[in-house]
């Protein structure tokens, strides 16, 4: 037996009925021989993880636009806190753990720079819409390994379109990842709502905090608790109490936060809607200024299509930056 072979037995005599077993996968689009060490999803989670749109996660915001000090979440760290609640939700259920990785890593490796607000700026002027959870399929599928994509299992495929709305995942793995990254964005946002000045603890709703508790390391763990007392089998769901509690508390975060443009850390997002059309407009006049392997995409698919997938893919920094060179006025001295 290859260390494969028996991590897949171990996985039929260890876990749980409604996991998702490598052994069983739908398999991958392109046939591949296996690999003698890694299972298949082992080997999606670590093509995840050592792809360029998993790097470029660092410099793309999660909700804040560029927050002066280190320790606001960006992205990158928005996905790795989302990885730790998935596992730990996992292993106490006894999950597929590197199946939930995978998608964990994945599920936003299509979001735009600027958070959400740079998503909405796409979707206004790309024709045909535009989703994160709908690019991050086509980064791992067409775009990423020079248009090869990293072919990906089903299962992996399937957990990462589904993560955030419409039908839910096939797998219990899937639906673990779209509650944890509920989990995780909420009480991390709260946090650095606080850390920006904006909220603090005595703002929230007493009637959420009364159930769930107070700081963001108790609220998590209440979730996680409830979860793994009120579900079974395949059916994931909280405690009525601990699910009206999170509810309410959203309901407050998108009335204040999330849409909030009249505070001072989201007063700047409409700036984000003018950079990303006027960017949009530019490239799809002027394709010969997108590199060559966007190009490709002009020439394959469409113009459009090509700088949805060029600006989606850029940081915050390099948004920025391409506005800047592409538009203002570079100073200059005389001599």
């Amino acid at each position: 037996m290859t260390i494969r072979d028996r991590q897949q037995q171990l996985e039929i005599d260890t876990l749980s009925d409604s996991a998702a077993l490598a052994a069983n996968s739908r398999g991958r689009k392109q046939p591949e021989t296996e690999c003698d060490i890694r299972t298949v999803f082992c080997r999606d989670r670590d093509r995840i993880l050592h792809s360029k749109a998993f790097r470029r996660l660092k410099q793309k915001t999660q909700v804040f636009l560029s927050p002066q000090g280190d320790h606001y979440r960006t992205r990158l760290t928005h996905t790795l806190e989302v990885s730790q609640i998935a596992r730990t939700l996992a292993r106490a259920m006894r999950l597929n753990e590197d199946l939930t990785e995978a998608i964990a890593l994945g599920h936003d490796l299509g979001h735009t720079p600027f958070g959400h607000a740079g998503e909405r700026a796409l979707d206004q002027v790309v024709r045909f819409g535009f989703r994160h959870y709908e690019q991050s399929i086509r980064v791992v599928e067409m775009i990423e390994k020079e248009h090869r994509g990293l072919n990906l299992t089903y299962e992996t495929l399937d957990g990462i379109l589904n993560h955030t709305r419409g039908r839910l995942p096939d797998t219990v793995e899937g639906r673990i990842v779209r509650l944890a990254d509920r989990i995780a964005y909420i009480n991390h946002d709260i946090e650095d709502a606080v850390s920006a000045g904006v909220l603090s603890e005595e703002m929230l709703p007493r009637s959420a905090t009364e159930v769930l508790g107070t700081g963001k390391s108790r609220r998590i763990t209440t979730l996680i608790n409830s979860l793994l007392e009120y579900s079974e089998g395949d059916r994931l769901e909280y405690s009525p109490e601990v699910s009206q509690a999170y509810d309410e508390l959203y309901d407050f975060m998108f009335e204040n936060i999330y849409v909030n443009t009249e505070s001072n850390v989201k007063s700047e997002e409409y700036k984000v809607y003018d950079l990303i059309a006027i960017l949009f407009e530019h490239f799809t006049k002027n394709s010969d200024q997108m590199p060559e392997f966007y190009r490709f995409t002009a020439e394959r698919e469409s113009v459009e299509r090509a700088a949805a997938d060029y600006i989606s893919g850029m940081s915050d920094a390099y948004a920025t930056r391409c506005f800047e060179l592409l538009f203002i006025p570079k100073s200059w001295t005389l001599r």
